[in-house]
């Protein structure tokens, strides 16, 4: 019987995927759980169009990506905060603040987007902002005395 995969299945497939499943399999649990639908040739061509739109929509996404990591290639964000005479933080810098503090140049990130080690000393710092797909992009965080 040959199904439409809605949501991925583990050693099945993914989502939009068309796969030939046994009858039994296909009605007792795919069918039940809303994980897949009967394919038929209507419903091919409609998954076929959503693929196609889908595929589209990624390339634009993509693009904006690269876009947005090669203006952020290079850039150095700025954080003033308490430390003892040794250096040492009061504190640390976290994602959140990196983010906010790119977001306040113009660069929308989420913090889960953003990888660096735990900041606890003043000096100059490397992150990296990893988009997924390979896209990534290495910027600074200057950490000062207030």
């Amino acid at each position: 019987m040959k199904v439409i995969l809605q949501k991925d299945v583990k050693d099945l497939g993914k989502v939009g995927d068309l796969v030939n499943v046994k009858t039994g399999y296909a009605r007792n649990y795919l069918f039940p759980h809303k994980l897949a639908m009967e394919a038929s040739e209507k419903k091919e061509n409609e998954m076929a169009h959503l693929k196609k739109l889908a595929e589209i929509k990624q390339k634009k996404v993509l693009g904006d990506r690269k876009e947005l990591v090669s203006k952020i290639d290079g850039v150095t964000v700025t954080f003033k905060m308490q430390a003892s005479e040794a250096d040492k933080l009061f504190g640390s810098v976290s994602s959140l603040e990196v983010s906010n503090a790119l977001s306040k140049l113009g660069f929308s990130i989420d913090k889960k987007d953003i990888e660096f080690e735990a900041i606890k000393v003043l000096g100059q710092h490397k992150a990296t902002v990893n988009l997924g797909d390979d896209i990534k992009s290495d910027f600074s965080i200057n950490v000062e005395r207030k």
